[in-house]
This record gives structure tokens, sequence and C-alpha cells, in this order.
């Protein structure tokens, strides 16, 4: 179903869980749910069996997650790599003081690390990683913010960049707007709408980034910005 209701972005729109002043309860709750949403609509099962795991086979041993959020997508690479059978340093970055205090509080893997940091600040120490990628990131970023961020992703990744986003839609947000009922005490419906419609269109991703990247749709609702360096 194509875009007609949401057929313009909305990139001014702000998420509730980005201010400062938000719920901490709520906050909190966003984070601890992240791990039941991302696995349904983000495809990283996918994307790893397809896109990462021949790259471990081929001697790749470190990633790292730029906006790691809740760290549902760290454990779950953290896993999957371990389950088939490769020993990986899996690094998630966030510049937000509450996601580091949230993550403060699992129990991590022990190849599992977390910083307080931005891109560019990995970048200013000269860091890399076999593999650079990121969840729901992109459609937060204004457009010349955007191009600092792939700059720097391009810079710390050695093998791929995957930059995984949601895909403006109006059966997605239609359909999203029924979550209400499962997640009432966290900000996962509302904030999950206001990505949406702050959210591209391939076509309008295509023309906001440059060559080598390129755009590919994936479903549910997805595009999947790539770069093999």
């Amino acid at each position: 179903m194509p875009a007609y209701l949401l057929r313009h972005r909305r990139p001014n729109l702000q998420e509730r869980m980005d201010d400062p002043a938000c719920d901490p309860i709520k906050l909190h709750n966003t984070y601890a749910q992240f791990r039941f949403v991302n696995p349904f609509i983000s495809g990283w099962r996918r994307i790893y069996l397809r896109r990462i795991l021949p790259l471990l086979a081929g001697g790749a041993r470190s990633i790292l997650d730029i906006g790691c959020g809740g760290g549902d997508l760290l454990m779950s690479l953290s896993a999957w790599a371990k389950h088939d059978g490769f020993a990986v340093e899996v690094t998630g970055i966030d510049p937000n003081e509450r996601a580091l205090h949230y993550l403060a509080g699992l129990e991590l893997p022990d190849n599992v690390g977390v910083r307080e940091v931005l891109s560019a600040d990995l970048v200013r120490e000269g860091r890399t990683y076999d593999i650079v990628l990121s969840n729901h990131v992109l459609h937060h970023l204004a457009s010349n913010h955007l191009r600092e961020f792939l700059d720097n992703s391009r810079r710390l990744a050695g093998r791929l960049v995957l930059h995984n986003d949601i895909r403006r839609d109006d059966l997605a947000f239609l359909g999203f707007a029924a979550t209400r009922v499962l997640f009432w005490n966290s900000f996962i419906t509302v904030d999950g709408l206001t990505s949406i419609r702050r959210s591209y269109l391939p076509d309008e991703l295509r023309s906001a980034v440059n060559e080598p990247w390129r755009v590919e749709s994936m479903m549910p609702y997805r595009n999947l910005l790539i770069l093999e360096p």
C-alpha cells in the first residue's frame, strides 16, 4: 500500500522518549519492550543470515551498533554468532545517558560492550570495526547530520555497513496504531507512529545519499541502506 495519507515526510516531529523531561517509568518500559517489538518488525535475523554470517565465516570478528538503545540487537547478534561458533566482539554506542543507564542494569554477555559516545568520537579515536550497523536511526537525522553519520559509518567500517530503518507506509501506520493496547505504559506506540511519519520512502532515501550507498526495500516496510567498502 503506497503512502497516500502519509505522502509527505514529517522530519520535524519529535518522539516522546527524546524529551529529557519524559516519564522515566515509560522510558524504562520502552527500552525493555524493544526486545519484543524489534524481532517482529526489523528483520535482523534475515539480515544476519544473509549478510553478516557469511562475513563471520570469512573472518569478520567485530561489530558496531550505532544508537544501540535498549541493547536488544546487541544481545541478539551476540547470541546468533555464539550459536554459529564465532567469537565476535559486539560494541554498542549511544549518546543518550538514559540508554546507558538502562543498559547498566542488564546482564550483558562478556563479548558485548557499550559506550556513551557518538560515531564521530570513534572516528577521532581511530577505531575500526568489520561491520557497522544501526537500527531505526536514519529517520532521526536532519539532512546535514545524515551526511555526517554516513561518512562516519564509512570511516569506521572495514567490510560492511548496514543501516536498517522504517519505510513510510499508510498500512504500517494504521497497523501499528493497534499496538496501543499492548504497550499502553510506554512510548512504543506513540513514538513508533511518529517514527513512521518521519521515515523515508525508498526513492527519498536514495535522493538523500550518494553512491556507492544503495537502498534496498525489505519486508515488512523497511529500508536497508548498504555500503560495502
